[in-house]
């Protein structure tokens, strides 16, 4: 479930995926607070993803204003 970021992805893909994680931390965000999650470092996994997109976005978009 978790993926390693791809540096080839473009800004379209790349805010599709941000989206998606953001959906899927919120039902882990309920899942923990019902007791139904069993791996809760998931979390972390997730929003470590979030983060290294956005950086990656950050980085593409500093590339191609140069």
């Amino acid at each position: 479930m978790i993926k390693k970021v791809d540096k080839n992805k473009d800004l379209t893909k790349m805010q599709e995926e941000i989206i998606n994680l953001k959906k899927s931390l919120i039902n882990y965000y309920f899942q923990k607070s019902t007791g139904q999650l069993e791996k809760t470092a998931v979390i972390k996994k997730t929003k470590k993803n979030i983060a290294q997109l956005k950086t990656k976005m950050k980085f593409n978009e500093g590339k191609n204003n140069a």
